[in-house]
């Protein structure tokens, strides 16, 4: 042991703990077992064993994770967990923090769809707030499928049946294989590009999953939300939605539906508009009653009757209010004027000034200054000031008197 440092418990799990989290591996791995030793406290928490036929994983779901499992766990099910290695430093052991579970017979693909379904919705794009209405009359509608399928043939038609002369503009774009995916993104991004497209359908005929493959990447999903004018998605298959389906603005279930959402009836415009026109028609007839017999009322009233002598009756109305205003405001005046005067004569009697003219005068030191009240303020040589009422005396102190 010369030399060699000896380590802590908690020293050695720390370095292991580095280890594993350094590994990047280790952060995202699916692990394919049979569960045992399930335990389900009140946390909401699940605690569990993967095991095989020669070696055993722990395992632990937190209850933030374990609300959102389709299916019920059990001892003797095989799963497929996603998850990350970590050790658990109190016990020392390596598990596995688990964030989804699938059961076995799953294929990867599906897997691999599942979580990317799962990522697209904790960003909000399935989010049922963002979903925009469809408008009541597009102007154009735009059209993202194959150009020899008859995917085009049943919109083309249905929207012509509905609405003849309706504005059709068509994004072509292979439905499936490799290239699918970008081409439909890219024919989505050229439509929300051209200006005066109201609304987008875009779709293809049924098929099998992996027909409908395309509509399942991330890149069609985000180019359906990144779109900004209303997207429906018609893939036309009922039993299992894509992608496309939960991010578009609305659904069918085929594009003959579709093109019946984004495109009314025109003969049923046109009778909601006469509809609206005769509500608006009698409208107009009430309101022209309304104000015709009020016109009736007026000329049959005693003012329309004998104008002029009505015109005496308000001339003498107001008349007689002016006087009342006028005397009122004469009396207000003459009550302010009053109480002015008195209240000058009492400033005038408590002013210095006629005190002064009394005979009295206010002797204070030259240059200004207070009053002085007593003999003893000043000394026999200080000269001092007195105000009379008219003019001013320098004096100077002979003598002072205590008194």
């Amino acid at each position: 042991m010369s030399g060699q440092r000896v380590l802590a418990v908690r020293e050695l799990t720390a370095y292991l703990q580095r280890l594993i989290g350094n590994d990047g591996r280790l952060a995202n791995v699916w692990v394919k077992g049979e569960i045992s030793n399930l335990r389900r406290p009140v946390s909401g928490h699940l605690y569990f064993t993967l095991k095989d036929q020669v070696a055993a994983l722990r395992c632990v779901m937190f209850q933030g994770r374990s609300r959102n499992l389709s299916f019920r766990l059990q001892d003797g099910l095989e799963i497929i967990a996603r998850g990350q290695v970590a050790i658990y430093p109190r016990d020392g052991v390596y598990q596995l923090y688990v964030a989804e579970i699938f059961p076995a017979g799953m294929g990867m693909a599906s897997l691999a769809l599942q979580e990317l379904a799962a990522r697209l919705e904790r960003e909000g794009l399935f989010a049922a707030e963002r979903k925009r209405p469809l408008p009541l009359l597009p102007r154009r509608v735009g059209l993202v499928t194959s150009p020899s399928g008859a995917a085009l043939r049943d919109m083309v038609t249905v929207s012509r049946r509905r609405f003849p002369g309706i504005d059709l503009v068509l994004a072509p774009a292979t439905v499936q294989g490799d290239t699918a995916p970008l081409e439909l993104a890219r024919a989505l991004e050229l439509l929300g590009k051209l200006g005066g497209v109201d609304v987008i359908i875009i779709g293809r005929g049924g098929g099998s999953a992996e027909d409908l493959s395309a509509f399942n990447t991330e890149v069609v999903a985000r180019a359906i939300y990144a779109c900004p004018v209303p997207v429906i998605a018609a893939v036309g298959h009922e039993t299992d939605l894509t992608l496309a389906d939960r991010v578009a603005d609305r659904r069918a279930p085929t594009p003959s539906a579709a093109a019946e959402l984004a495109v009314p009836v025109k003969t049923e415009l046109e009778e909601r508009l006469d509809i609206l026109a005769a509500r608006a028609r009698r409208g107009v007839e009430h309101r022209l009653q309304m104000a015709r017999a009020r016109l009736e009322r007026l000329v049959k009233s005693r003012g329309m009757a004998q104008p002029q002598q009505e015109l005496y009756y308000r001339q003498q109305y107001l008349d007689g209010l002016e006087q009342r205003l006028l005397a009122s405001w004469q009396r207000h005046y003459g009550a302010r004027e009053q109480a002015l005067q008195l209240l000058t004569a009492r400033l005038e009697a408590a002013s210095p000034l006629a005190i002064l003219s009394r005979g009295y005068a206010v002797c204070r030191r030259p240059g200004g200054g207070p009053p002085i009240r007593h003999s003893l303020e000043v000394a026999p040589g200080e000269k001092v000031e007195v105000v009379l009422s008219q003019g001013r005396l320098q004096c100077q102190v002979d003598d002072v008197d205590g008194g």
